[in-house]
């Protein structure tokens, strides 16, 4: 224990038990120690796991707020308080809004859009600016008619998939092929009797994964739809189209050129020919990535033989829209359109493409094989 002599037993004795005790503090002091460690030890990792929980559900909420499921309201509430706002700033007099929210009140009792954001036209104008362009368009492949829809104060910054299904319904409309699948559906649906419909496709048994997301429910909220909600609205009214799930960049710099070919045979497909300007039969196409929609509305092919894809997009307003209907226009609006490879860059991108009409069997059969939702993966 130490390097004492003792001749003494009993002091030898004294002197070892002084020894032991010590030790023994000493020993109590490191377990005291080493209980005091650990507890702060058990405090810090409980504070941080509670800092990390807090910061979940902030994100959830977040997350709620950004895809509109925070039960925050929906279209009506929307456009009620932003009218108010504007009442509030002096944009809009009393009288306006009352007008403007018995209008609102008079087409969500119908379900029927107001069709106050619509330009219609678009297409054949584009057909006769093609027909005159003698610059660098070889071809031009248009989509049959088709209305453009804009964002309103009631679905400004989450309507968007609503809208661009506005888009492709408009054209529906207008093609025989589909009148008996549309026979109850003799105009553009309002968004909230949109949300309704897609409630009835998930309470006939589609994509029920999907419906679980919005907790079978989406009436009444802000809550953004994608492709999953076009097609399997689309399919529940006996509507043939798929999915088309381009995961990944196929070129350079991120970029999608298999997407484009892909949108270039859709159009051209049976619409072959030395024709400059194709005005096709074909339905617009809905274009997805994260966080917004569009709708693509024709193909152009350069004479240097690069792609353009020319897309509605529901966030430009329809005073801009309008543009394109003016007569001798020298085609500085179409920027509002064109769409080249450079500049699809996501990470991302889904279509859903219309083709045809299903029989109730087939119908069934959808329904069936959406219990697990699959695309066509490009690559």
């Amino acid at each position: 224990m130490c390097s004492l002599t003792c001749t003494n037993i009993q002091i030898l004795e004294e002197h070892v038990d002084l020894h032991l005790e010590e030790n023994s503090f000493l020993e109590g002091g490191n377990m005291r120690d080493l209980e005091l460690a650990q507890q702060l030890q058990t405090e810090e990792d409980k504070q941080q796991r509670s800092e990390e929980e807090k910061q979940e559900r902030e994100e959830f909420k977040k997350l709620q707020r950004q895809y509109g499921l925070d039960n925050s309201g929906g279209y009506k509430q929307q456009f009620l308080k932003n009218m108010e706002r504007e009442v509030d700033r002096g944009r809009m007099q009393p009288f306006e809004y009352h007008k403007r929210k018995a209008d609102m009140m008079e087409s969500l009792a119908f379900g029927i859009d107001d069709g106050k954001t619509k330009t219609s036209g678009i297409i054949e104008a584009l057909c006769k600016y093609y027909q005159n362009e003698n610059k660098d368009v070889r071809h031009v492949w248009l989509s049959a008619g088709v209305d453009h829809f804009h964002s309103s104060l009631g679905d400004r910054g989450w309507g968007c998939g609503y809208r661009n299904f506005q888009m492709l319904l408009s054209s529906l409309l207008q093609n025989s092929l589909y009148n008996d699948c549309l026979r109850d559906t003799a105009a553009i649906p309002s968004i909230p009797k949109i949300q309704s419909m897609i409630e009835d496709a998930w309470r006939e048994g589609f994509d029920p994964h999907g419906a679980s997301h919005f907790n079978n429910r989406l009436h009444g909220s802000k809550a953004w739809i994608g492709a999953c909600e076009i097609y399997s609205l689309l399919t529940s009214l006996r509507i043939k189209c798929q999915i088309i799930d381009f995961h990944k960049p196929t070129g350079p710099t991120g970029t999608h050129p298999r997407l484009f070919e892909w949108v270039l045979h859709y159009y051209s497909e049976g619409n072959e020919g030395g024709a400059k300007v194709v005005c096709t039969s074909k339905p617009p196409i809905y274009l997805q990535h994260e966080g917004h929609s569009r709708t693509v509305v024709g193909i152009e092919q350069k004479k240097n033989k690069t792609l353009c894809l020319l897309l509605f997009d529901p966030g430009c307003p329809s005073q801009e829209m309008q543009k394109l209907l003016e007569q001798n226009s020298d085609g500085t609006s179409l920027k509002l359109l064109r769409k080249y490879v450079g500049s699809l860059k996501e990470k991302q991108y889904q279509i859903v493409a219309v083709d045809g009409v299903l029989s109730l069997e087939e119908k069934a059969a959808c329904c069936h094989a959406s219990q697990v939702l699959t695309s066509e993966k490009i690559p």
